[in-house]
């Protein structure tokens, strides 16, 4: 199983997905910087897996954004650009506010269940100043208020422009970690009353924030992938 408790081997082997997630993880961590070769020789040895899932993993980061093929290269690491990571931005203020709305309408209470949790969680651990602990509860958060808005088409969207902010942004020290989850708190209750439009006013404010500086940059030299590490399906990993 991968790191959200789900099955890596499919039909007796590890599946393109369980791939796909940890050479994302490692490209948005920074492992493989932009620019970067990715030989399926080398991920395949990295990952303990055969060539044929990596294979069908770079087809899917090649539509999702974070691969490009090159001519006499191959497979590498994308590089946007300044303007295209600010485009992700305007994109992120247009979807997140209609996800926040869309699940004022359409949350069930098992949503809200798992969103007031979460809440609780950040505000604990905020106030215990265990800051490492807040990114993965917000990313968590993020992802359910998604999925309460019955749009799976939406809520993938959503996932993968957070995924690719987190990649091209460097995230900001939460100096505001308690004021954050507050928010974060308001938009639980406006989602519970069912009242999408103050739903979407905080949703507006919360997409507003900065995400940190654009950190992405090719450094001199690089060329291929890192050296091989433990086999995926040992890897904890989120989808």
């Amino acid at each position: 199983m991968n790191g959200n408790g789900e099955t890596v081997r499919a039909g007796g082997r590890i599946s393109a997905h369980a791939v796909c997630t940890a050479i994302r993880d490692d490209i948005v961590s920074g492992v493989f910087p932009p620019g970067s070769r990715l030989i399926e020789e080398l991920l395949a040895r990295r990952y303990g897996v055969s060539r044929v899932p990596v294979r069908e993993a770079l087809r899917t980061l090649a539509s999702e954004g974070f691969v490009t093929t090159r001519r006499h290269a191959g497979a590498c690491v994308a590089e946007p650009t300044e303007r295209e990571a600010a485009d992700l931005l305007d994109v992120r203020a247009l979807l997140e506010p209609l996800g926040a709305a869309r699940a004022a309408q359409r949350r069930t209470e098992a949503h809200l269940k798992v969103l007031r949790g979460l809440v609780r969680l950040g505000q604990e651990r905020a106030r215990a100043g265990r800051t490492a602990e807040l990114r993965p509860l917000a990313d968590w958060f993020d992802e359910t208020l998604a999925q309460a808005s019955g749009s799976a088409s939406l809520a993938a969207l959503l996932t993968q422009l957070r995924r690719k902010i987190a990649w091209v942004y460097a995230a900001e020290p939460p100096v505001r970690a308690l004021e954050s989850w507050e928010a974060c708190a308001a938009l639980v209750d406006a989602v519970a009353r069912g009242d999408a439009d103050r739903a979407r006013a905080l949703a507006v404010a919360r997409a507003g924030r900065s995400p940190g500086q654009f950190r992405l940059s090719r450094p001199a030299g690089t060329e291929t992938a890192p050296a091989p590490k433990q086999s995926v399906n040992t890897a904890s990993a989120r989808s």
